[in-house]
């Protein structure tokens, strides 16, 4: 995986006030390194076309931070549009004394010269903050964008796998291989279910040792399974496990019903709890957007996120229920239940996590949609998880909503949204807005 790369591109002219241009540029690059120590930033301001050049040259950056020092006309940000096809942040600094006197840095003017610029050159969203680097909300902003960043050059180099095809009537989660290569720059792999089952029904049970000793000290109640499935459960977890690790694959999306009770006996959906646990971004129903949703979401809060479907409201709490059957990583398991074991609602096979999901102050409701012209948006909202127990059979959460949930539910329905949806462990709402820009896709927050 090719390292992520800031360039830092403090652009000016020697006629302003450079005292206080050089204070902003110091203060500057250290914020950039306290947020990434392997930021590539000048030794001094780059006043001159020529140091502009020589800074540069050679270099190939993900995300170019051009900030106006002081005013520049747009020749200098013209050279650094040219030179690189990365993503962009314009940085104006707030004038440091307003007294009636001289204009110290005049940044904002060189901000719209170098606006003007990006706007006639690039087919593409310029990212822009405003203020000096000393102010909270710009290390936040800052933060946040080189986070963004980092997540998507992850995925320009990440494998997402399709275990199967997704049954019939949920065809929006199916994912062609171009597609998700031009428009989130993964590479997507693919295999049928049936070559994982049939290694995991040819499988030793001591091969299945280790997969056996993790599953035991994660899940509650699994000694109450059938010794069938518990085995049986054990070998599969063990070649999904190995399958993932030996072709570097970073999320999947794995195809569940009815193959796995009719073909091969036991559910898949404890394995794809534990991948969760383990840190591969684990959907089920074959939903491939739903499995790079739950990658993002991962990556931004750094915890593991739930996979499930809006089941039920409640008007008197402004809630949305959250369920499925029973996939939940084992770490957002209520704390007095822990991750209990179960048997499938609707089959009665197990092993299948059976718990309510712990509550969290800050969280997001988040999906990657597709639209009908093949467009792709994001779909976000901002709320909290209440403290509830299980509310059906298999694995669910309590989300509380910030808009009235009744109208929001309607509008999300006459929208178009898909059925499936990731609630992370975070407000991640502004890192998601960001991704979005640098991946050009529509922003729905609600």
């Amino acid at each position: 995986m090719k390292e992520f790369n800031v360039l830092y591109c403090p652009i000016g002219v020697p006629t302003f006030h450079l005292e206080s241009a050089q204070k902003a540029f110091e203060e500057s690059v250290k914020l950039i390194k306290s947020l990434d120590p392997f930021a590539t930033v000048p030794n001094e301001m780059l006043l001159t076309i020529d140091a502009l050049h020589k800074f540069i040259e050679d270099k190939n950056p993900d995300l170019v931070i051009v900030q106006n020092v002081t005013f520049a006309n747009s020749t200098y940000s013209t050279e650094i549009f040219k030179a690189f096809n990365s993503k962009f942040l314009l940085w104006t600094l707030r004038e440091p004394v307003i007294d009636g006197g001289r204009l110290r840095l005049n940044s904002l003017t060189g901000a719209f010269s170098a606006g003007n610029a990006f706007y006639n050159m690039k087919d593409d969203n310029l990212l822009y903050m405003f203020g000096s680097p000393e102010e909270l909300e710009i290390q936040t902003r800052l933060a946040k964008v080189i986070k963004a960043g980092k997540v998507k050059q992850a995925m320009n180099s990440m494998n997402l796998l399709m275990i199967g095809h997704t049954p019939q009537g949920f065809g929006f989660g199916r994912a062609l291989d171009l597609e998700m290569a031009k428009n989130f720059g993964v590479n997507l792999l693919a295999i049928e279910s049936r070559e994982l089952t049939n290694l995991a029904k040819n499988l030793k049970e001591e091969q299945a040792a280790e997969a056996k000793k993790t599953a035991e000290s994660r899940m509650v109640d699994l000694d109450k399974t059938l010794q069938k499935n518990r085995i049986d459960f054990f070998k599969l977890y063990s070649v999904y496990k190995k399958y993932i690790d030996d072709n570097n694959v970073l999320a999947i999306a794995s195809r569940c019903w009815p193959d796995f009770f009719t073909d091969y006996g036991t559910p898949v959906c404890g394995v794809l709890g534990m991948l969760n646990q383990d840190g591969i971004a684990a959907a089920c129903e074959a939903d491939a957007y739903g499995a790079l949703s739950m990658f993002i979401g991962m990556q931004l809060s750094g915890k593991a996120t739930y996979f499930g479907d809006p089941v039920s409201l409640d008007e008197s709490e402004n809630t949305i229920t959250f369920w499925h059957c029973g996939t939940g990583a084992c770490s957002l398991a209520r704390k007095d239940t822990g991750a209990l074991t179960g048997v499938h609602p609707n089959r009665k096979i197990g092993p299948t996590m059976e718990f309510g999901l712990r509550p969290s102050e800050k969280a997001t409701v988040f999906r990657i949609g597709r639209k009908a012209d093949g467009t792709f948006r994001f779909l976000l909202l901002k709320g909290e998880i209440l403290d509830k127990p299980k509310q059906f059979l298999g694995t669910s959460l309590v989300f509380k909503t910030e808009p009235e949930v009744k109208p929001l539910v309607t509008q999300l329905v006459k929208d178009g949204w898909e059925p499936h949806y990731i609630v992370i462990y975070d407000d991640c709402v502004e890192e998601l807005e960001i991704l979005a820009e640098m991946l050009n896709i529509e922003i729905c927050k609600y």
